[in-house]
């Protein structure tokens, strides 16, 4: 039926009315952009050319700031031909500029050496001259002037000279030694990786880790099944067991055994070990089918049907819920919904590398506003869903130089191949998410941050976090490219608990997490906030915070511990007056 009103209300007349080719021409930019954005990664071009062309209006307008760079480039220029000149006299000659900390490309001895060193400190001042450029531009926005910054440096990445095989000497030293046999193997390895994404096959090593046989492995039932989860139930491995069992809501992104991979790093099997009743839910992969699946499903299929089968299982018992990512944003939601209905079946809550306010989501954030969604909205309009592949390289566009270039420079000039391991064989295990729901999430949390404004609403009421009374313990990771640590910390200044635990470890997103006791090279900061304690800024938190070395893991069971009731036997498996459906890892996991 045709709209009889306009956007104010009014009723418009016969002639304002939209026509068949109004609806018609509306399909066909929905289905050109949807095509379109296929071939650019999810990244619209008329949202990226208008900040560019923002960019260049202020530079322009700028001669003062032009002066400057002018002035830049002869500096730098003056300081390549010093050191050009000086390394002529004596070889050992400091480089002119320094790589970035984390800027590990040029860490091998051949780049000191001539003309490799030439390269790449030309390479690293140029680099440097377009951050000046990018940076610092009188009258830009600053949300578009971090776009331009990183969207050129990563265009300038892609240019680098340790990605030439004509300019690396790593590349040139093992084609001399090996006589061109790792550019042989590099095609070979190229063409093995092109043919298996062409199939949606995962990645090369994969198949040596199986789901159910050596990685989410960790004895149990699924109890119960709806439309969007499989809700397991894990045995238990002691005689006695803390009452207040354990409900764990991973992110929807990926498959839930991240938490449960290989025996030795399985969380899941370590807190079952500790004592606890553990449940999880086990997201469905969804399909065009589900495309109308909005976050209203997620909340009520997914961690409210949990906690109804729970309740059913342990009756009278409270449950430390647990979320992870997306997963723990949901659970925030679903935490202060309950808060608001006096529905006190949680004991605590615990969030792993959860954003619930997003003002400052880092590197991801710079490409969501309205242009970006709406491209997105129209190529998930077509197919129903977000594919995996397309939201993986969004992901891997943020850590460019470590997850695509390196990776390139390794696999196809080198011709080597990374070990897998049990982490990278789950993170190719990809999932969809629906139109819907990811519209939703893109527009209400992540472009209009309605959770954290109090504006996100739920049977027509907002949904405060500052309801939530429960005890707070949220984990968050020093190298979280998708969750940065400082956006996690204002849970501090969004929660109205008695106490917030937070815990800042060493790691990203998901290896921060994965974090098992043992793990070399592991440390972590915990600190707890009373209600009643001022409140401490993120970066004096972290100076004044003790590192511990070690996971985390321990520090948090007895958290969990210290917030349980006495140990009791253990819950029988299953609802009772049923039976349980399958073995863990059910069927749900298993979808392609």
């Amino acid at each position: 039926m045709a709209n009889t009103k306009d956007p104010n209300g009014n009723a418009m007349t016969a002639e304002e009315r939209p026509t068949p080719g109004h609806y018609a021409a509306h399909a066909l930019d929905r289905a050109f952009k949807a095509n379109l954005a296929r071939l650019t990664a999810g990244i619209t071009p008329a949202g990226l050319s208008s900040i560019y062309f923002d960019w260049l209006s202020h530079l322009m307008l700028s001669p003062g700031k032009q002066l400057e760079l002018v002035e830049k480039a002869g500096r730098k220029a003056e300081r390549f031909f010093r050191y050009a000149g000086q390394t002529v006299l004596d070889a050992d000659t400091p480089p002119c500029i320094s790589p970035l900390p984390q800027d590990r490309r040029f860490q091998h001895e051949s780049w000191h050496q001539w003309p490799y060193n030439f390269m790449y400190q030309a390479f690293l001042l140029t680099q440097q001259w377009w951050h000046n450029a990018t940076t610092d531009i009188d009258g830009l926005e600053p949300e578009r002037e971090r776009v331009v910054q990183f969207t050129t440096r990563q265009l300038l990445d892609r240019y680098a000279p340790s990605n030439n095989p004509l300019l690396n000497p790593e590349v040139a030293k093992a084609t001399m030694e090996t006589g061109g046999m790792n550019l042989i193997q590099g095609w070979q390895n190229f063409v093995e990786d092109w043919e298996r994404a062409a199939a949606g096959k995962p990645p090369v090593g994969s198949e040596d880790y199986r789901v159910g046989q050596n990685i989410a492995v960790t004895p149990g039932k699924v109890v119960y099944r709806n439309r969007l989860i499989e809700l397991i139930q894990y045995a238990p491995t002691s005689k006695q067991v803390y009452a207040e069992p354990i409900l764990i809501v991973p992110a929807w992104i990926m498959k839930y055994y991240i938490l449960d991979l290989s025996p030795e790093n399985s969380l899941v099997k370590y807190l079952v070990d500790q004592g606890h009743t553990v449940f999880m839910i086990s997201w469905r992969n969804p399909t065009s089918e589900d495309r109308d699946l909005g976050m209203k499903d997620y909340r009520r299929l997914g961690p409210l049907a949990a906690l109804d089968a729970i309740s059913k299982i342990v009756p009278g018992e409270k449950v430390h819920s647990v979320g992870y990512c997306l997963g723990g944003t949901l659970l925030t939601i679903v935490a202060a919904a309950m808060a608001r209905e006096k529905d006190q079946r949680l004991a605590s809550l615990t969030t792993f590398a959860t954003q619930v306010d997003f003002t400052e989501s880092g590197e991801l954030m710079l490409f969501i506003g309205e242009s970006e969604v709406a491209y997105l909205e129209n190529m998930m309009w077509d197919q129903g869903y977000l594919d995996g592949y397309q939201m993986a390289g969004a992901f891997q566009i943020l850590r460019s130089n470590d997850l695509i270039w390196s990776r390139i420079v390794r696999n196809y000039l080198l011709g080597q191949r990374q070990p897998m391991s049990d982490l990278m064989a789950w993170n190719g295990d990809l999932t969809r998410m629906p139109y819907r729901m990811h519209s939703e999430y893109l527009r209400r949390l992540f472009l209009n941050n309605e959770l954290a404004s109090g504006r996100y609403q739920i049977n027509g009421r907002p949904v405060v976090i500052s309801d939530i009374r429960v005890p707070i313990f949220t984990v968050g990771t020093v190298d979280d490219h998708i969750a940065p640590w400082r956006s996690v910390y204002k849970i501090h200044l969004l929660a109205d608990a008695e106490e917030v635990t937070f815990v800042l470890t060493s790691g990203g997103h998901n290896a921060g997490i994965v974090s098992e006791p043992g793990h070399p090279r592991r440390s972590y900061q915990l600190r707890t906030h009373h209600e009643s304690d001022a409140y401490v800024g993120p970066d004096t938190w972290q100076e004044t915070t003790q590192s511990e070395p070690g996971s985390w893991w321990p520090a948090w069971q007895r958290w969990l511990g210290e917030h349980s009731s006495d140990k009791t036997k253990p819950p029988a498996m299953g609802l009772p007056g049923g039976s349980p459906l399958v073995d863990a890892p059910g069927t749900y996991v298993l979808q392609p």
